[in-house]
Protein backbone atom coordinates (compact mmCIF):
# COMPACT_ATOMS: atom_id res chain seq x y z
CA UNK A 1 0.00 0.00 0.00
CA UNK A 2 1.12 3.40 -0.99
CA UNK A 3 0.22 6.73 1.15
CA UNK A 4 -1.59 8.84 -0.88
CA UNK A 5 -2.11 11.64 1.60
CA UNK A 6 -3.94 12.43 4.71
CA UNK A 7 -7.91 12.83 4.94
CA UNK A 8 -9.36 15.32 7.97
CA UNK A 9 -12.61 14.36 9.68
CA UNK A 10 -14.12 17.24 11.50
CA UNK A 11 -16.26 16.01 14.13
CA UNK A 12 -19.79 17.61 15.26
CA UNK A 13 -17.89 19.10 18.63
CA UNK A 14 -15.44 20.55 16.17
CA UNK A 15 -12.75 18.23 16.99
CA UNK A 16 -10.29 17.40 13.84
CA UNK A 17 -8.91 14.21 13.38
CA UNK A 18 -6.44 13.16 10.41
CA UNK A 19 -6.66 9.66 9.24
CA UNK A 20 -4.37 8.05 6.25
CA UNK A 21 -5.42 7.56 3.11
CA UNK A 22 -4.19 4.89 0.53
CA UNK A 23 -3.73 3.55 -3.19
CA UNK A 24 -3.14 0.38 -4.39
CA UNK A 25 -2.21 -0.55 -7.96
CA UNK A 26 -6.14 -0.34 -9.24
CA UNK A 27 -9.14 0.95 -7.80
CA UNK A 28 -10.24 3.65 -5.38
CA UNK A 29 -8.27 4.32 -2.60
CA UNK A 30 -8.76 3.49 1.14
CA UNK A 31 -9.30 5.57 4.35
CA UNK A 32 -7.34 3.82 7.19
CA UNK A 33 -9.96 4.01 10.22
CA UNK A 34 -8.52 1.58 11.77
CA UNK A 35 -7.55 4.17 15.24
CA UNK A 36 -10.61 6.33 14.91
CA UNK A 37 -12.14 4.41 17.49
CA UNK A 38 -9.50 4.81 20.05
CA UNK A 39 -9.19 8.54 18.99
CA UNK A 40 -13.07 9.67 18.57
CA UNK A 41 -14.79 6.40 20.56
CA UNK A 42 -16.72 6.21 17.44
CA UNK A 43 -17.65 3.75 15.01
CA UNK A 44 -18.42 3.48 10.94
CA UNK A 45 -21.44 2.32 10.03
CA UNK A 46 -21.88 0.60 6.51
CA UNK A 47 -24.41 -2.42 6.01
CA UNK A 48 -23.50 -5.05 4.05
CA UNK A 49 -19.82 -3.43 3.93
CA UNK A 50 -20.28 -1.78 0.36
CA UNK A 51 -17.77 0.67 1.25
CA UNK A 52 -15.48 -0.87 3.56
CA UNK A 53 -12.14 -2.40 1.93
CA UNK A 54 -11.93 -5.45 4.83
CA UNK A 55 -8.48 -6.70 3.75
CA UNK A 56 -5.97 -5.67 1.08
CA UNK A 57 -5.31 -8.12 -1.58
CA UNK A 58 -3.04 -9.20 -4.11
CA UNK A 59 -5.24 -11.78 -6.07
CA UNK A 60 -8.39 -10.69 -7.94
CA UNK A 61 -9.08 -7.25 -9.16
CA UNK A 62 -12.68 -5.97 -10.35
CA UNK A 63 -13.64 -2.49 -12.44
CA UNK A 64 -17.26 -2.60 -12.19
CA UNK A 65 -17.83 0.31 -14.84
CA UNK A 66 -15.21 -1.09 -17.09
CA UNK A 67 -16.74 -4.70 -16.96
CA UNK A 68 -12.75 -5.62 -16.23
CA UNK A 69 -11.83 -8.98 -14.18
CA UNK A 70 -8.52 -9.73 -13.52
CA UNK A 71 -6.50 -12.86 -11.64
CA UNK A 72 -3.25 -11.64 -10.31
CA UNK A 73 -3.21 -8.58 -13.39
CA UNK A 74 -4.44 -11.09 -16.11
CA UNK A 75 -7.56 -10.11 -17.83
CA UNK A 76 -10.37 -13.05 -17.50
CA UNK A 77 -10.54 -13.14 -21.63
CA UNK A 78 -6.70 -14.04 -21.70
CA UNK A 79 -7.07 -17.09 -19.22
CA UNK A 80 -9.92 -18.35 -20.39
CA UNK A 81 -9.24 -18.93 -24.15
CA UNK A 82 -5.40 -19.63 -23.24
CA UNK A 83 -5.07 -21.52 -20.15
CA UNK A 84 -6.93 -24.67 -18.53
CA UNK A 85 -8.26 -24.57 -14.91
CA UNK A 86 -5.46 -26.04 -13.09
CA UNK A 87 -3.24 -23.53 -14.95
CA UNK A 88 -5.53 -21.27 -13.17
CA UNK A 89 -5.76 -22.62 -10.21
CA UNK A 90 -1.62 -22.62 -9.95
CA UNK A 91 -2.11 -18.95 -10.70
CA UNK A 92 -4.64 -18.29 -8.38
CA UNK A 93 -2.23 -19.91 -5.42
CA UNK A 94 0.91 -18.92 -6.44
CA UNK A 95 0.85 -15.37 -8.03
CA UNK A 96 1.79 -16.35 -11.27
CA UNK A 97 1.17 -19.40 -14.38
CA UNK A 98 3.35 -22.19 -14.53
CA UNK A 99 6.34 -23.24 -16.58
CA UNK A 100 6.05 -26.40 -19.01
CA UNK A 101 7.77 -27.90 -15.19
CA UNK A 102 6.07 -26.47 -13.15
CA UNK A 103 2.75 -27.22 -14.70
CA UNK A 104 3.66 -30.76 -14.98
CA UNK A 105 4.26 -30.75 -11.03
CA UNK A 106 1.41 -28.83 -10.12
CA UNK A 107 -0.73 -31.53 -12.41
CA UNK A 108 0.78 -34.67 -10.51
CA UNK A 109 0.52 -33.39 -7.19
CA UNK A 110 -3.41 -32.97 -7.77
CA UNK A 111 -4.10 -35.87 -9.69
CA UNK A 112 -2.43 -38.20 -6.85
CA UNK A 113 -5.02 -36.78 -4.52
CA UNK A 114 -8.24 -37.25 -6.53
CA UNK A 115 -9.43 -40.41 -4.65
CA UNK A 116 -11.52 -39.88 -1.29
CA UNK A 117 -11.32 -41.83 1.78
CA UNK A 118 -13.02 -45.06 1.10
CA UNK A 119 -14.77 -44.18 4.76
CA UNK A 120 -16.43 -40.99 3.06
CA UNK A 121 -18.91 -43.59 1.10
CA UNK A 122 -20.48 -44.61 4.37
CA UNK A 123 -21.04 -40.95 5.16
CA UNK A 124 -22.59 -40.19 2.54
CA UNK A 125 -25.28 -43.13 2.71
CA UNK A 126 -26.10 -41.26 5.85
CA UNK A 127 -27.95 -38.20 3.92
CA UNK A 128 -31.76 -38.77 2.15
CA UNK A 129 -31.28 -39.47 -1.27
CA UNK A 130 -33.47 -36.48 -2.28
CA UNK A 131 -31.45 -34.06 -0.10
CA UNK A 132 -30.26 -30.85 -2.33
CA UNK A 133 -26.57 -31.33 -3.46
CA UNK A 134 -25.76 -28.24 -1.54
CA UNK A 135 -26.50 -29.80 1.65
CA UNK A 136 -24.60 -32.64 1.06
CA UNK A 137 -21.20 -30.64 0.08
CA UNK A 138 -21.44 -28.69 3.06
CA UNK A 139 -21.11 -31.77 5.28
CA UNK A 140 -18.83 -33.64 3.04
CA UNK A 141 -16.44 -31.19 2.61
CA UNK A 142 -17.36 -30.13 6.85
CA UNK A 143 -16.44 -33.91 7.50
CA UNK A 144 -13.11 -34.07 5.50
CA UNK A 145 -11.28 -33.26 8.43
CA UNK A 146 -12.22 -36.14 10.63
CA UNK A 147 -10.56 -38.05 7.36
CA UNK A 148 -7.82 -35.84 7.07
CA UNK A 149 -6.79 -34.98 10.55
CA UNK A 150 -3.17 -34.19 9.43
CA UNK A 151 -3.70 -30.89 7.76
CA UNK A 152 -5.82 -29.24 9.57
CA UNK A 153 -2.99 -27.32 11.37
CA UNK A 154 -4.38 -23.69 9.73
CA UNK A 155 -1.27 -21.97 11.10
CA UNK A 156 1.39 -24.78 9.60
CA UNK A 157 2.43 -23.52 5.76
CA UNK A 158 2.94 -27.55 4.86
CA UNK A 159 -0.31 -28.69 6.31
CA UNK A 160 -2.46 -25.33 4.48
CA UNK A 161 -0.19 -26.72 1.17
CA UNK A 162 -1.80 -30.18 1.78
CA UNK A 163 -5.00 -29.39 2.43
CA UNK A 164 -5.12 -27.05 -0.31
CA UNK A 165 -4.23 -29.76 -2.79
CA UNK A 166 -6.71 -32.17 -1.34
CA UNK A 167 -9.31 -29.79 -2.09
CA UNK A 168 -8.92 -28.97 -5.50
CA UNK A 169 -8.17 -32.56 -6.41
CA UNK A 170 -10.89 -34.24 -4.11
CA UNK A 171 -13.74 -32.08 -5.27
CA UNK A 172 -14.18 -33.31 -8.49
CA UNK A 173 -15.28 -36.89 -6.89
CA UNK A 174 -17.12 -35.31 -3.89
CA UNK A 175 -19.39 -33.24 -6.19
CA UNK A 176 -19.90 -36.63 -8.96
CA UNK A 177 -20.21 -38.75 -5.65
CA UNK A 178 -23.42 -36.36 -4.31
CA UNK A 179 -24.50 -36.64 -7.55
CA UNK A 180 -24.35 -40.69 -8.31
CA UNK A 181 -25.87 -40.78 -4.64
CA UNK A 182 -28.96 -38.50 -5.36
CA UNK A 183 -29.87 -40.70 -8.95
CA UNK A 184 -29.34 -44.02 -7.75
CA UNK A 185 -26.18 -45.11 -9.63
CA UNK A 186 -22.79 -46.57 -8.45
CA UNK A 187 -20.15 -44.26 -7.84
CA UNK A 188 -17.60 -43.83 -10.26
CA UNK A 189 -13.93 -43.67 -9.18
CA UNK A 190 -11.14 -41.34 -10.57
CA UNK A 191 -9.12 -42.37 -13.67
CA UNK A 192 -5.67 -40.38 -13.16
CA UNK A 193 -5.10 -40.69 -16.99
CA UNK A 194 -7.63 -38.17 -17.32
CA UNK A 195 -7.43 -34.13 -17.38
CA UNK A 196 -9.04 -32.50 -14.32
CA UNK A 197 -12.14 -31.56 -15.91
CA UNK A 198 -12.50 -34.41 -18.40
CA UNK A 199 -11.94 -36.82 -15.25
CA UNK A 200 -14.77 -34.99 -13.23
CA UNK A 201 -17.30 -35.54 -16.33
CA UNK A 202 -16.83 -39.26 -16.49
CA UNK A 203 -17.28 -39.45 -12.96
CA UNK A 204 -20.57 -37.63 -13.44
CA UNK A 205 -22.14 -39.48 -16.30
CA UNK A 206 -20.21 -42.89 -16.50
CA UNK A 207 -21.68 -46.03 -15.70
CA UNK A 208 -20.12 -49.56 -15.50
CA UNK A 209 -22.49 -50.64 -18.16
CA UNK A 210 -20.17 -48.75 -21.23
CA UNK A 211 -17.81 -46.67 -22.26
CA UNK A 212 -17.84 -43.08 -21.67
CA UNK A 213 -16.51 -41.23 -24.49
CA UNK A 214 -15.18 -38.20 -23.90
CA UNK A 215 -16.41 -34.85 -25.92
CA UNK A 216 -13.51 -32.13 -25.91
CA UNK A 217 -16.22 -29.23 -26.87
CA UNK A 218 -17.95 -30.22 -23.74
CA UNK A 219 -14.98 -30.43 -21.40
CA UNK A 220 -13.65 -26.80 -22.78
CA UNK A 221 -17.22 -25.53 -21.96
CA UNK A 222 -17.16 -26.84 -18.20
CA UNK A 223 -13.21 -26.30 -17.46
CA UNK A 224 -14.10 -22.14 -18.59
CA UNK A 225 -16.92 -22.38 -16.31
CA UNK A 226 -14.29 -23.59 -13.92
CA UNK A 227 -12.13 -20.57 -14.75
CA UNK A 228 -14.51 -18.06 -14.96
CA UNK A 229 -15.64 -18.98 -11.46
CA UNK A 230 -12.33 -19.97 -9.55
CA UNK A 231 -12.19 -16.12 -7.69
CA UNK A 232 -14.34 -12.92 -7.51
CA UNK A 233 -12.49 -10.97 -4.89
CA UNK A 234 -14.42 -9.78 -2.01
CA UNK A 235 -17.75 -11.72 -1.70
CA UNK A 236 -19.92 -12.93 0.47
CA UNK A 237 -18.80 -16.70 0.08
CA UNK A 238 -15.10 -15.45 -0.12
CA UNK A 239 -15.63 -13.08 3.20
CA UNK A 240 -17.35 -15.68 4.71
CA UNK A 241 -14.12 -17.84 4.35
CA UNK A 242 -11.69 -15.44 5.42
CA UNK A 243 -13.88 -14.31 8.51
CA UNK A 244 -14.23 -18.06 9.48
CA UNK A 245 -10.67 -18.77 8.94
CA UNK A 246 -10.02 -15.63 11.07
CA UNK A 247 -10.35 -18.07 14.19
CA UNK A 248 -7.65 -20.23 13.06
CA UNK A 249 -10.10 -22.82 12.46
CA UNK A 250 -9.18 -25.78 9.76
CA UNK A 251 -9.38 -24.93 6.21
CA UNK A 252 -11.99 -28.00 5.76
CA UNK A 253 -14.15 -26.27 7.88
CA UNK A 254 -13.57 -22.67 6.70
CA UNK A 255 -14.07 -24.02 2.78
CA UNK A 256 -17.10 -25.90 4.58
CA UNK A 257 -18.76 -22.20 5.60
CA UNK A 258 -17.73 -20.93 1.77
CA UNK A 259 -19.96 -23.63 0.38
CA UNK A 260 -22.79 -22.39 2.84
CA UNK A 261 -22.33 -19.11 1.79
CA UNK A 262 -22.67 -19.86 -1.71
CA UNK A 263 -25.92 -21.76 -1.62
CA UNK A 264 -27.80 -18.60 -1.07
CA UNK A 265 -29.81 -18.02 -4.04
CA UNK A 266 -28.80 -14.01 -4.25
CA UNK A 267 -25.03 -15.59 -4.81
CA UNK A 268 -24.01 -18.84 -6.27
CA UNK A 269 -27.60 -19.77 -6.78
CA UNK A 270 -28.73 -17.36 -9.07
CA UNK A 271 -27.37 -19.65 -12.38
CA UNK A 272 -30.15 -22.16 -10.82
CA UNK A 273 -32.85 -19.33 -10.22
CA UNK A 274 -32.08 -18.43 -14.04
CA UNK A 275 -32.90 -21.79 -15.47
CA UNK A 276 -36.10 -22.43 -13.21
CA UNK A 277 -37.05 -18.99 -14.42
CA UNK A 278 -37.00 -20.25 -17.61
CA UNK A 279 -38.63 -23.18 -16.83
CA UNK A 280 -41.67 -21.14 -15.10
CA UNK A 281 -41.74 -19.35 -18.47
CA UNK A 282 -42.12 -22.38 -20.63
CA UNK A 283 -44.77 -24.10 -18.38
CA UNK A 284 -47.14 -20.71 -19.03
CA UNK A 285 -46.86 -20.50 -22.39
CA UNK A 286 -43.22 -20.59 -24.37
CA UNK A 287 -42.14 -18.44 -26.14
CA UNK A 288 -45.07 -17.15 -27.32
CA UNK A 289 -46.00 -15.91 -24.18
CA UNK A 290 -42.84 -13.81 -23.33
CA UNK A 291 -44.42 -11.00 -23.93
CA UNK A 292 -46.29 -11.75 -20.79
CA UNK A 293 -43.22 -12.68 -19.09
CA UNK A 294 -41.28 -8.92 -19.67
CA UNK A 295 -44.13 -6.78 -19.05
CA UNK A 296 -44.85 -8.51 -15.60
CA UNK A 297 -40.71 -7.48 -15.12
CA UNK A 298 -41.64 -3.76 -15.96
CA UNK A 299 -44.46 -3.70 -13.81
CA UNK A 300 -43.46 -2.10 -10.75
CA UNK A 301 -46.00 -3.83 -8.30
CA UNK A 302 -45.39 -6.88 -10.03
CA UNK A 303 -43.17 -9.39 -7.62
CA UNK A 304 -41.42 -10.76 -11.43
CA UNK A 305 -38.09 -10.69 -11.58
CA UNK A 306 -35.57 -11.07 -14.43
CA UNK A 307 -32.90 -13.80 -13.11
CA UNK A 308 -29.27 -13.74 -14.96
CA UNK A 309 -29.43 -10.33 -16.50
CA UNK A 310 -27.69 -7.48 -14.51
CA UNK A 311 -24.99 -7.57 -11.90
CA UNK A 312 -24.23 -5.93 -8.34
CA UNK A 313 -20.75 -5.04 -9.48
CA UNK A 314 -20.92 -4.93 -13.15
CA UNK A 315 -22.15 -1.71 -14.69
CA UNK A 316 -21.31 -2.71 -18.02
CA UNK A 317 -21.43 -5.99 -19.47
CA UNK A 318 -19.74 -9.22 -17.47
CA UNK A 319 -16.66 -9.84 -18.80
CA UNK A 320 -17.01 -13.86 -18.29
CA UNK A 321 -21.14 -13.61 -19.62
CA UNK A 322 -19.04 -12.24 -22.59
CA UNK A 323 -16.91 -15.83 -22.93
CA UNK A 324 -19.93 -17.79 -21.67
CA UNK A 325 -21.86 -16.66 -24.12
CA UNK A 326 -19.55 -18.06 -27.36
CA UNK A 327 -19.01 -21.09 -25.04
CA UNK A 328 -23.46 -21.39 -24.88
CA UNK A 329 -23.29 -21.30 -28.47
CA UNK A 330 -20.47 -23.71 -29.58
CA UNK A 331 -22.14 -26.39 -27.02
CA UNK A 332 -25.59 -25.91 -28.76
CA UNK A 333 -24.03 -26.25 -32.29
CA UNK A 334 -22.33 -29.35 -30.71
CA UNK A 335 -25.74 -31.14 -29.60
CA UNK A 336 -27.77 -30.15 -31.89
CA UNK A 337 -30.07 -28.68 -29.26
CA UNK A 338 -30.51 -24.98 -31.14
CA UNK A 339 -34.12 -26.00 -31.88
CA UNK A 340 -34.49 -27.48 -27.91
CA UNK A 341 -37.62 -25.01 -26.81
CA UNK A 342 -36.01 -24.57 -23.37
CA UNK A 343 -32.93 -23.29 -25.24
CA UNK A 344 -34.48 -21.18 -28.06
CA UNK A 345 -36.67 -19.46 -25.04
CA UNK A 346 -32.94 -18.39 -23.51
CA UNK A 347 -32.22 -17.37 -26.79
CA UNK A 348 -35.24 -15.18 -27.27
CA UNK A 349 -34.69 -13.37 -24.10
CA UNK A 350 -31.29 -12.84 -24.61
CA UNK A 351 -32.51 -10.93 -27.54
CA UNK A 352 -35.20 -8.78 -26.01
CA UNK A 353 -32.57 -7.81 -22.89
CA UNK A 354 -29.82 -6.90 -25.60
CA UNK A 355 -31.81 -4.79 -27.47
CA UNK A 356 -35.00 -2.90 -25.09
CA UNK A 357 -34.06 0.39 -24.26
CA UNK A 358 -35.65 -0.57 -20.56
CA UNK A 359 -33.17 -3.21 -19.96
CA UNK A 360 -30.36 -1.36 -21.90
CA UNK A 361 -30.79 1.96 -19.97
CA UNK A 362 -30.64 -0.04 -16.58
CA UNK A 363 -27.49 -2.07 -17.74
CA UNK A 364 -29.44 -4.91 -16.95
CA UNK A 365 -26.97 -7.40 -19.32
CA UNK A 366 -26.89 -11.03 -19.20
CA UNK A 367 -24.59 -12.15 -16.91
CA UNK A 368 -22.64 -15.23 -16.32
CA UNK A 369 -24.82 -17.14 -14.18
CA UNK A 370 -27.63 -17.06 -17.47
CA UNK A 371 -25.11 -18.60 -19.68
CA UNK A 372 -23.66 -21.27 -17.61
CA UNK A 373 -26.95 -22.27 -16.82
CA UNK A 374 -28.09 -22.83 -19.68
CA UNK A 375 -24.52 -24.70 -20.80
CA UNK A 376 -24.79 -27.02 -17.97
CA UNK A 377 -28.31 -28.04 -18.30
CA UNK A 378 -26.80 -28.67 -22.33
CA UNK A 379 -24.40 -30.94 -20.71
CA UNK A 380 -26.58 -32.64 -18.61
CA UNK A 381 -26.23 -31.18 -15.22
CA UNK A 382 -28.94 -31.19 -13.37
CA UNK A 383 -30.16 -28.06 -12.11
CA UNK A 384 -30.04 -28.44 -8.26
CA UNK A 385 -26.20 -29.19 -8.84
CA UNK A 386 -25.33 -25.95 -10.64
CA UNK A 387 -24.23 -24.43 -7.14
CA UNK A 388 -22.27 -27.70 -6.33
CA UNK A 389 -20.35 -27.01 -9.79
CA UNK A 390 -19.81 -23.54 -8.45
CA UNK A 391 -18.10 -24.37 -5.38
CA UNK A 392 -15.57 -26.38 -6.80
CA UNK A 393 -14.54 -24.30 -8.97
CA UNK A 394 -14.82 -21.02 -6.65
CA UNK A 395 -12.64 -23.21 -4.05
CA UNK A 396 -9.24 -22.71 -5.34
CA UNK A 397 -10.41 -19.05 -4.83
CA UNK A 398 -10.93 -19.36 -1.32
CA UNK A 399 -8.06 -21.28 -0.76
CA UNK A 400 -5.73 -18.75 -2.04
CA UNK A 401 -7.66 -15.52 -0.21
CA UNK A 402 -7.48 -17.68 3.26
CA UNK A 403 -3.55 -18.25 2.49
CA UNK A 404 -3.37 -15.01 1.66
CA UNK A 405 -4.90 -13.70 4.83
CA UNK A 406 -3.05 -15.96 7.21
CA UNK A 407 0.37 -14.39 5.48
CA UNK A 408 -0.73 -11.20 6.26
CA UNK A 409 1.04 -9.82 9.38
CA UNK A 410 -1.85 -7.41 10.02
CA UNK A 411 -4.58 -10.17 10.24
CA UNK A 412 -6.92 -10.42 13.13
CA UNK A 413 -9.94 -12.29 13.85
CA UNK A 414 -12.73 -10.95 12.55
CA UNK A 415 -15.18 -8.65 14.70
CA UNK A 416 -17.53 -6.26 13.43
CA UNK A 417 -18.91 -3.76 15.03
CA UNK A 418 -22.98 -2.67 15.61
CA UNK A 419 -25.13 0.75 16.00
CA UNK A 420 -27.32 -0.88 19.00
CA UNK A 421 -30.73 0.52 18.88
CA UNK A 422 -32.48 -2.01 21.50
CA UNK A 423 -33.23 -1.37 25.03
CA UNK A 424 -31.33 0.42 27.50
CA UNK A 425 -30.64 -1.06 30.59
CA UNK A 426 -33.17 -2.11 32.97
CA UNK A 427 -33.76 -4.20 35.98
CA UNK A 428 -35.62 -7.49 36.42
CA UNK A 429 -38.51 -6.95 39.20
Amino acid sequence: MNVNGKATLTLQNGNAIELPVYGGSHGPDVIDIRKLYGQTGMFTYDPGFMSTASCNSTITFIDGDKGELLYRGYPIEQLATKCDFLQVCHLLLYGDLPDDAGRKDFVSRVTNHTMVHEQMQFFLRGFRRDAHPMSVMTGLLGAMSAFYPDSINLHDKEQREISAIRLIAKLPTLTAMAYKYTVGQPLIYPRNDLGYTANFMRMMFAVPAEEYKINDVLVRALDRIFILHADHEQNASTSTVRLCASSGTNPFAAIAAGVACLWGPAHGGANEAALNMLYDIQRNGGIEKIGDFIAQVKDKNSSVRLMGFGHRVYKNYDPRAKLMRETCYEVLNELGLQDDPLFKLAMALEKIALEDDYFVSRKLYPNVDFYSGIVQKAIGIPVPLFTAIFALARTVGWIAQLNEMIADPEYKIGRPRQLYVGAQRRDVK
